[in-house]
């Protein structure tokens, strides 16, 4: 006989007609049971992945990748700049100072850290610059005292570009009335929106601005931006072994972020085996399916024996039918999966906007990311298909040695 004899059947099998309505209502538990499956397990490696991509790019392309420091402060930070910009692994490289403040504005008080930066040399290791959603960092010049604020600290202050506002300093200075904080008055000259937590509390000056109100001749440390961010240990150490770091010392990306960076990874693993659990139970749906199927289609099965199909065709056959069933369930899960990943984005703000859920405000960024990847697909697709195809093997077997004339018996 012929193989396509067996398609046939078994695609007559699959799709079973009023006849058999509780085989064909298995059927499609079994595949609805195997697109949810795959659907959830595309969607949440999808979210994974952006996550991943959103740490890597936003906002480790915000913040520096290493920062060198030197105890006393770097008096002549071009020196130190240049020699550090020597090294092969480093890419670009900008000073900057620190500190932290209230920013006041009429009745409302929010706490910032505010960085004072040199706008041409930041634009180098930073990709601030391609968040500013109204006027420009390149406005932070010398002596103009502007500054440049989050999104979501503007909101929170009630504030725009132009606006005034008032940082106060933790320091005190000395007047006739007693020790008073020091303040400076500062106009909203950019604000940026890069949908993570620098939106909240982070403020920019020009890094002379900053010098004078710290009444303060030197910058904190030096910003580094890598050809290769993971290599960044490695560059802090080639730095600080040489003899004019004595007094330095550096921190890189990953005493941050290095720990979420290893757990998004560790998650993204161990909610593939969890969810690849899901589809394998779904796979139980099929077998059950499948047994049903054998039981039902014993007259079937004796007759195909006495027209001299071996045990091995008949095997074949619930096996086609059972990987039909599982083709069936995995295909339409990966579309609807590979439809949800490309349009979760949209979906998760439009959902939070109508409940505002605020999910995601705690997290390092407040959207919910999603990156879909073909060879996480790929992947998905064929190890559901390996573990449908394994559990149609037990059902199978029991069709192939079931003896055609006790079928037959037992039909009668």
């Amino acid at each position: 006989m012929s193989s396509p004899w067996r398609w046939m059947i078994a695609r007559r099998y699959t799709s079973a007609g009023a006849a058999d309505r509780l085989l064909s209502f298995m059927s499609l538990l079994s595949i609805s049971g195997l697109v949810l499956g795959v659907a959830v397990l595309v969607v949440v490696l999808s979210v994974m992945n952006g996550f991943e991509r959103e740490l890597r790019t936003r906002v480790l392309g915000v913040l520096a990748h290493a920062v060198i420091f030197d105890e006393r402060g770097f008096e002549d930070w071009t020196v130190a700049a240049a020699l550090i910009d020597s090294h092969p692994d480093v890419e670009a490289v900008a000073p900057f100072s620190e500190g932290s403040g209230l920013v006041v504005v009429n009745d409302k008080v929010s706490g910032v850290v505010w960085n004072g930066i040199d706008p041409a040399l930041e634009s180098r290791v930073s990709i601030l610059g391609h968040y500013v959603v109204s006027g420009a960092l390149d406005s932070l010049t010398r002596g103009s005292y502007r500054a440049a604020i989050g999104t979501t600290l503007a909101a929170r202050l009630g504030v725009v570009v132009g606006d005034k506002v008032t940082l106060v300093l933790p320091d005190t200075q000395l007047t006739l009335a007693g020790p008073i904080p020091r303040t400076r008055r500062f106009e909203i000259a950019a604000l940026f929106n890069v949908g993570a937590d620098v939106d909240k509390g982070q403020l920019l000056m020009n890094i002379e601005d900053a010098d004078r109100l710290r009444r303060i001749k030197h910058v904190d440390g030096i910003r580094l931006r890598l050809d290769d961010l993971f290599k960044a240990p490695e560059v802090v150490r080639d730095i600080l072994s040489l003899p004019e770091a004595s007094n330095w010392y550096g921190s890189t990306w990953m005493r941050r972020y290095g720990n979420l960076y290893d757990a998004i990874q560790l998650q993204k693993s161990t909610m593939f085996l969890l969810l690849l659990m899901l589809v394998a139970v779904a796979a139980f749906n099929v077998v059950s399916n499948l047994v049903m199927t054998v039981n039902d289609k014993r007259g079937d099965i004796a007759i195909l024996r006495t027209l001299g199909a071996s045990p091995g065709s008949i095997m074949r056959i619930f096996i086609m039918h059972g990987v039909l069933v599982g083709a069936v369930g995995v295909v339409i899960g990966i579309m609807v999966g590979v439809v949800v990943s490309l349009y979760l984005g949209p979906i998760y703000t439009a959902v939070d906007n109508v409940l505002g859920l605020g999910l995601m405000d705690e997290y390092f960024i407040h959207y919910l990311p999603s990156r879909l990847l073909a060879g996480d697909v790929v992947v998905v697709g064929v190890v559901s298909l390996v573990i449908c195809l394994l559990s149609t093997i037990y059902p199978a077997w029991k069709a192939a040695t079931s003896h055609p004339v006790e079928a037959l018996q037992y039909d009668a």
